[in-house]
């Protein structure tokens, strides 16, 4: 029975590594230092104009079906979905595979979704036990955070500079009934393979296991090999499956659009369905049309801001490596690249990259995002110029850094 008195009844450790981030860079910034921040997850300035002209077309459309709920169909632009997933991947899909039907859902971006996908396994029904996997260390802290909230088991699946952030299925624990897995991974940039994905349904298929992939970064990926789940899970007719796909990185700064996808197998698209529909009215049918309109007649300008990042991410590797930084793997998409923090920094013993982060931002103004033994650092600012080479320089040479 709960104690009186007024409190938080949330489960402890809630907050937010991000706001913390943040509040060290404003301590430099209070005391008359630059910060030069490589912190920043989301595209910089607007989103493209051609989605922002289709966007602003739609708002002014006198027809009902733009402006009404759109729920789990969206009426007011009827194939969304459908053409937001195929404009992700390289082959077609069939409205069949194996035994199951294929089904499209359109979601109002992939954060809020996450918990509903959980919740779909019906993991909060009475006393039933189960436990999801997911690749939280390092990585995207919200599955575990869903988990937390729902008091659902959750274990982090090993992804590390070891296995190259790719976990085996061997990793896979005996109870584990959902595998929610990111890539593109963030924050390393790892991508999937078609062979690591083959193996991974072969094994979700043969166990009973959902498979659900956050494909957030897929159309920044930029390494030949990257695939995503879709293009394989098809040709598993026994898989329960899903993937998402969102808006927000691929019209440049698409983050507060909230337009998203999702594709799988009937069943678990239907029980995540039937979750959205209890809790979500849809997204913004405008911005739907903005982003559709830019992918299918714009997409020289989606290319263009895929490889402006992959250059910048080879400028910021070979300055960070010249200065002795170790990179955990090579990016293969996004516009991410990760670190193993250094053990000696400013003279002395480094405790881990918590530590090193802040002393960095202290002492340099480079601020990067702090992941266990590992810091991220983001090239969404114009690293490229000038002004910040020499800062990046010049705050690695004062750090000396060594393992």
């Amino acid at each position: 029975m709960r104690e009186k008195g007024l409190g938080s009844w949330l489960p402890p450790g809630g907050g937010n590594l991000f706001q913390a981030i943040k509040t060290m860079c404003l301590e430099r910034e209070k005391s008359g230092g630059k910060v030069y921040r490589l912190t920043i997850g989301q595209p910089s300035g607007p989103a493209l104009e051609s989605a922002r002209i289709a966007c602003a077309d739609a708002v002014l459309s006198i027809a009902e079906s733009m402006h009404e709920y759109q729920d789990n169909g969206s009426p007011g632009i009827p194939w969304f979905a459908q053409d937001f997933v195929q404009l992700h991947i390289k082959r077609g899909l069939p409205l069949y595979a194996g035994k199951g039907q294929i089904k499209f859902l359109p979601i109002p971006g992939i954060k809020p979704m996450l918990g509903m996908v959980v919740s779909s396994t019906g993991a909060f029904v009475g006393d039933k036990k189960m436990t999801v996997a997911m690749m939280t260390k390092p990585g995207y802290p919200t599955p575990a955070d869903q988990c937390r909230y729902l008091s659902v088991n959750n274990i982090a699946l090993p992804t590390n500079e070891r296995n190259k952030f790719r976990f085996s299925i061997y990793d896979i624990d005996p109870t584990v009934k959902l595998l929610m897995v990111n890539y593109p991974h963030n924050p390393s940039g790892q991508v999937a393979t078609k062979e690591f994905w083959r193996e991974l349904c072969e094994h979700c298929s043969d166990h009973g296991i959902r498979l659900f992939n956050d494909g957030a970064y897929a159309i920044l990926a930029h390494s030949q090999e990257a695939c995503a789940l879709a293009e394989v899970a098809v040709e598993f007719s026994d898989l329960s499956w899903a993937e998402a796909f969102s808006a927000s990185k691929v019209i440049a700064n698409g983050t507060g659009c909230r337009i998203g996808a999702m594709v799988g197998s009937s069943d678990f698209i239907d029980d995540i369905a039937i979750i959205k529909g209890n809790c979500d009215s849809g997204f913004f049918a405008p911005a739907a049309v903005g982003v559709l309109r830019c992918m299918q007649y714009d997409m020289p300008s989606i290319v263009a801001n895929r490889e402006m990042y992959s250059r910048r991410i080879d400028q910021l590797c070979t300055l960070l490596t010249e200065s002795d930084m170790k990179l955990a793997v090579k990016p293969g998409a996004g516009f991410f690249t990760l670190w193993l923090a250094p053990k000696q920094a400013f003279g002395h013993e480094i405790k881990d990259a918590e530590e090193f982060n802040r002393l960095m931002i202290e002492n340099t103004g480079v601020a990067g995002v702090h992941f266990g033994k590992y810091v991220r650092y983001a090239v969404t600012s114009p690293i490229d110029s000038p002004e910040w080479i020499e800062a990046i320089q010049h705050g690695f040479e004062k750090a000396k850094v060594g393992y």
